[in-house]
């Protein structure tokens, strides 16, 4: 086992490259991207660095020449032999060959496309443009740069012995939540952290802990590499970005409305079984359920991202009631800002009513909350988003509304076409 402490006092003597492969990403994105790249390869997008917790100035912590150094290492990287093989015959969800030949021919020629990067009011303004397949791939490896970034610059300040004892305490912390966990009969439980983890080997640590800890309850990983070195599931399915770049490619309002259901029905073709998973929050969940065709009843699973999670499934529930499904042959997952008090209770709220799953993220692999003077490593709100597609603005509205995004204008005629009302706020931890 890695001495996480020993390397961590030894970053600072010598450039360490936080992204050391194409597959350190969630499998969601790779599985999106061959999606994209089949139906929409000359979309032209910009994603955008958005900070939501303004109180964490980047800028004025991470050293602007060190974040250009690592991202120009990424910028290098390319998909090595085992790797390509890896994704080539490998099982994923029961089915051979997941990426097919043209995908991944493509994947192992890409290199990562330029960025830019500007300071402003001690934040990094951090963008990238160009074709869709090709941008949507650095979403993932600049979210965890930066956040290790950010630990690395606290991590720098603290000697050897207090690096050890801070990684004793962190890994006895999370030891703690696996226990609670251990009793939870039919828990299903995945690792959802590589965006906002605290560092790569700590997230390797994370996931071997659970997976000795709770054995074939730890269903796997969404990260691409971990799963393939630990002989792990790699687990996920789509995200926001699909309906949101659909949407935002849209003619007319009647257009709009469709574009949720264009991006499930071309997922349909190519997928099935427990990746026919809807996300159906973008645009608020309750509107989408109840225009959804009938087809999309008959799919596996809803996972649960915003607003209440206990009311998201209940709306579920009583959808799949309302088109004749039966709740209990169907998936919940719930990926929300998830602890294990929150685990604990919705587990315990819906087994037997759904087949419920956990997608656990930040605060599984970035707890280090009441471990550092001033709280210096608590986790903190980071995302990297889709703002525009073909030059129009992207939008998403969510069951939150201090997640939504977008300019107010188009959020507006959003939630007027897809009928969003009031909703209640609830504050983002991560």
């Amino acid at each position: 086992m890695v001495d996480i402490a020993t390397r961590v006092y030894n970053h600072r003597w010598k450039m360490d490259p936080i992204v050391r492969s194409l597959i350190d990403t969630d499998f969601y994105k790779l599985l999106m991207c061959q999606s994209v790249l089949r139906n929409k390869p000359d979309t032209q997008v910009r994603f955008s660095l958005i900070n939501r917790t303004s109180a964490v100035r980047l800028a004025d912590l991470v050293d602007e020449g060190e974040l250009r150094e690592q991202l120009d290492h990424i910028r290098k990287l390319s998909l090595s032999r085992g790797e390509s093989t890896w994704m080539r015959g490998n099982t994923f969800y029961g089915k051979r060959q997941m990426f097919t030949p043209e995908f991944m021919d493509w994947f192992e020629a890409l290199r990562l496309p330029p960025y830019h990067l500007e300071r402003r009011d001690g934040q990094y303004e951090l963008t990238f443009e160009g074709s869709w397949p090709e941008v949507m791939l650095w979403e993932i490896p600049a979210l965890a740069v930066l956040m290790e970034l950010r630990a690395r610059a606290v991590l720098g300040r603290m000697k050897k012995f207090e690096l050890q004892v801070l990684y004793a305490r962190a890994m006895t912390k999370l030891w703690e939540k696996v226990e609670r966990l251990r009793p939870l009969q039919g828990l299903r439980i995945a690792d959802f952290g590589t965006r906002r983890r605290h560092s790569f080997l700590w997230q390797d640590w994370c996931v071997q802990a659970m997976h000795e800890g709770l054995g074939d309850r730890f269903v796997g990983t969404s990260n691409c590499l971990i799963a393939k070195n630990r002989d792990l599931e790699a687990i996920g399915t789509n995200a926001h970005e699909l309906p949101m770049v659909y949407a935002a490619l849209a003619d007319s309002d009647e257009d709009l409305a469709r574009a949720p259901y264009k991006v499930l029905a071309d997922w349909h073709e190519e997928h099935d079984g427990n990746l026919r998973i809807i996300l159906p929050d973008t645009f608020g969940t309750s509107g989408f359920l109840e225009r959804a065709p009938d087809w999309l009843a008959g799919w596996t699973g809803i996972r649960i991202d915003s607003g209440k999670p206990e009311d998201g499934a209940e709306t579920a529930i009583r959808w799949w009631q309302s088109r004749g499904e039966d709740p209990r042959t169907k998936m919940v997952i719930f990926s929300d800002g998830l602890d294990v008090d929150r685990i604990i209770d919705l587990h315990a709220r819906f087994s037997g009513r759904v087949r419920t799953s956990f997608g656990w993220g930040t605060l599984l692999t970035n707890d280090f909350r009441g471990l550092t003077p001033e709280d210096a490593l608590a986790p903190f709100s980071l995302v990297c988003k889709a703002v525009a597609a073909n030059g129009r603005p992207t939008v998403k509205l969510s069951d939150n509304p201090r997640k939504a995004m977008g300019p107010a204008g188009e959020i507006a005629r959003y939630r007027r076409v897809f009928g969003v009302g009031e909703q209640a706020e609830i504050d983002v931890l991560v």
